[in-house]
């Protein structure tokens, strides 16, 4: 894991393998960004004018190496683009310095040591800076035999900073803390469905519960069918791999308000007996994205010691096609009786997390957020970098839809249209697990609504665009499993246990 420090020495002081600079448009004008003021004096004040040469134009994603002058111990300068310059007396906001300095530590990728010297104009820069920093140096390389001789960046020195400033101190371990379990997020959803599956994920929790105190329950095939968990024992008929539901919980002593959190943890999605064709199947281990992220923001709110009791559901299972497996026309009795005609069995997601916010509800929390790789409708309606909000409070999908923009990532709210309800009427169930076609993001919102207790707030977020990243990396997101949703769910506990929600 990539070291972080706040340093109180100067840009031309610190030694370091590389020093990071930040440059930006001002109009046709190339600037350099405050922070590299002592580095632009060892270039005699033409550090602007030498990366103009090489091609630099100060563009976001844009990185430029270029050898150290004398007058500074670090041996390579990389300068990245923040994109335009702010208006006089303003800062660049936080997700652009986390995005260039995601950038900066994929691209020094092989390097011991680099010193940031990026803007710091607060608090909030600094973890955004530091946090991106984190981020971009991630790599998944633990089942490869044969490394590529370079290991992600070993150490990050944080420049402009204040060590002893209580505010910069806090943010620096925040984002430690969040940039951390954000990457546990990614490794278990890279983690290939042979290593990765019901029993194993439940134990990788168990695990994380004995080192950070938090209360592990974990429900097996025997205790879902004798408690009537329908759903998740549907999903998983087909499965050499049984089924689990795991509760894991974070309790604060002075905590007013309690969330629940309800991911959805299929480890591998064949799409079942409605098989899903070749080109479709290829990534679907990362079908327990949401669980992923919500076993990460419980552990995260117990890293960060948040005044708020948060309670994480995991609804996994591995969705097979056998002799055993679930039919389309089959009829499951979910947890809490309602049943339910399977249609298309990979429509299976909502099929466990309807067990699981059933379960859920029964602990009266103040909210339920579920999060879900749910459907290929809402990546169509917005793309591979947006999820979807759908909420039964207006007010509520607002709020979580803001948080997500405050902490850098992209989301849209969703409706909730009625109309669309009596499209999942069963004429031999209480419903059925499909709609019509068009507007299938919204029908699985509709669904999951039906089995959120009576008086509970309750939101949705379909991650299933930006959960699982297959082009190429940018600024600190990388190829592959990104853990999408865990900074708004960690900044969502933050407010909730401030009574701001």
């Amino acid at each position: 894991m990539t070291a972080l420090t706040l340093s109180t020495a100067g840009a031309a002081t610190l030694r370091a393998d590389a020093l990071v600079v930040g440059v930006a448009k001002a109009g046709k004008t190339l600037v350099v960004a405050p922070g590299a003021e002592a580095v632009d004096k060892a270039f005699d004040g033409r550090l602007a004018a030498v990366l103009e040469t090489l091609g630099a134009s100060g563009g976001e994603g844009e990185a430029t190496k270029l050898p150290a002058p004398a007058g500074l111990k670090a041996p390579v300068v990389l300068a990245v683009g923040l994109g335009s310059a702010p208006e006089e007396g303003e800062s660049y906001d936080s997700e652009t310095l986390r995005r260039a300095a995601g950038t900066a530590a994929r691209v020094l990728t092989g390097t011991k040591k680099a010193a940031f010297a990026l803007p710091v104009a607060s608090a909030e820069a600094a973890g955004a800076i530091a946090e991106g920093a984190l981020l971009g140096a991630y790599s998944f390389d633990a089942l490869k035999e044969q490394k590529d001789g370079k290991k992600p960046l070993a150490e990050v020195a944080l420049l402009g900073a204040k060590p002893r400033d209580k505010a910069h101190k806090a943010a620096a371990d925040r984002a430690l803390a969040v940039a951390e379990e954000i990457n546990r997020a990614r490794d278990l959803i890279n983690m290939p469905p042979n290593d990765l599956y019901p029993a194993t994920f439940a134990a990788t929790v168990q695990a994380a519960g004995k080192e950070h105190g938090l209360k592990v329950q974990v429900l097996d095939e025997k205790a879902l069918a004798k408690g009537g968990f329908g759903g998740i024992l549907g999903v998983g008929a087909g499965s050499v791999n049984p089924p689990r539901l795991v509760r894991v919980a974070y309790t604060h002593p002075k905590a007013e308000r309690t969330l629940a959190l309800v991911g959805k943890g299929i480890t591998y999605d064949s799409g079942g007996i409605s098989l899903k064709p070749a080109g479709h199947n290829e990534t679907m281990k990362c079908d327990m994205s949401g669980a992923a992220a919500v076993f990460a923001t419980v552990v995260a709110a117990a890293r960060l010691g948040l005044e708020v009791n948060v309670t994480g559901w995991l609804a996994l299972a591995e969705n097979m096609p056998s002799g055993s497996a679930t039919r389309p026309g089959d009829v499951l009795r979910m947890y809490g009786g309602k049943t339910v005609e399977v249609l298309n069995t990979d429509a299976e997601g909502r099929l466990v997390l309807a067990d699981a916010i059933t379960k859920a509800s029964e602990e009266h929390p103040d909210a339920i957020i579920d999060v879900a790789t749910l459907t290929g409708a809402m990546v169509l309606a917005l793309g591979e970098r947006t999820f979807g909000i759908m909420a039964n409070d207006d007010d509520y999908r607002t709020a979580i839809h803001e948080i997500a923009g405050e902490v850098g990532e992209q989301s849209w709210p969703m409706p909730l249209p009625a109309d669309l309800r009596k499209t999942m009427d069963s004429p031999t169930a209480d419903m059925a697990n499909m709609g019509v076609r068009m507007g299938g993001g919204l029908i699985a919102g509709l669904f999951l609504q039906e089995f959120v207790g009576e008086g509970i707030t309750w939101a949705h977020l379909d991650i299933a665009g930006p959960a699982f990243h297959e082009g190429a990396p940018f600024g600190y997101t990388p190829k592959g499993g990104t853990g999408s949703s865990v900074r708004t769910l960690v900044r969502l506990a933050e407010l909730t246990a401030a009574g701001e929600l």
